[in-house]
């Protein structure tokens, strides 16, 4: 019984050591992506340019948020992921709905 006890031990400290690599791996490339977009906006280049690489930056840096550091990754959190995908839904096509009433 000891035994199997101390296997389980074992497991949970190397899964929890793994997932702290990732986070802290996570959380340094969200630092360079910050720097590489606060430098892009300081080195005055094209609008054009700059405004789609900052959106993307942006995009990916949510969505290290939501699978490391909300732990949308992790088994039992579906209903959560489900919720949050279907807000980002709605609030996507009622700005494409607005937006397709103002213009048009």
């Amino acid at each position: 019984m000891a035994e199997n006890t101390n296997i389980h031990e074992n497991y949970k400290r190397k899964k929890n050591k793994e997932e702290m690599k990732q986070q802290v791996i996570t959380f340094a490339l969200m630092i360079v992506f910050t720097l590489i977009a606060f430098g892009m906006v300081k080195a005055d280049l094209s609008k054009l340019f700059v405004i789609p690489i900052l959106l993307v930056l942006a995009a990916v840096q949510v969505g290290f948020q939501l699978y490391y550091f909300m732990h949308m990754s992790h088994k039992g959190h579906e209903m959560p992921a489900l919720m949050i995908y279907s807000g980002a839904f709605v609030a996507f096509m009622t700005v494409l709905t607005l937006s397709v009433l103002i213009w048009w």
